[in-house]
């Protein structure tokens, strides 16, 4: 599942720097691949413990 998100993230910045190369840009476009991208970071970043989860936990006691 973490694979699949890293390759949807992967083709969502590539879609987003496609369209700012192209000659038409479609903001859309690149909004959705932006919001895609960043979506997929916060999920993948919400899994990540804290360096400061220990001291809180030490100064819950």
């Amino acid at each position: 599942m973490k694979t699949l998100k890293i390759i949807i993230m992967i083709l969502a910045i590539s879609v987003a720097l496609y369209e700012q190369v192209s000659e038409q840009k479609n903001v859309y476009i690149t909004v959705i691949a932006i919001v895609v991208f960043m979506f997929g970071m916060m999920q993948l970043s919400a899994k990540t413990p804290s360096k400061n989860q220990d001291k809180e936990d030490n100064d819950a006691e």
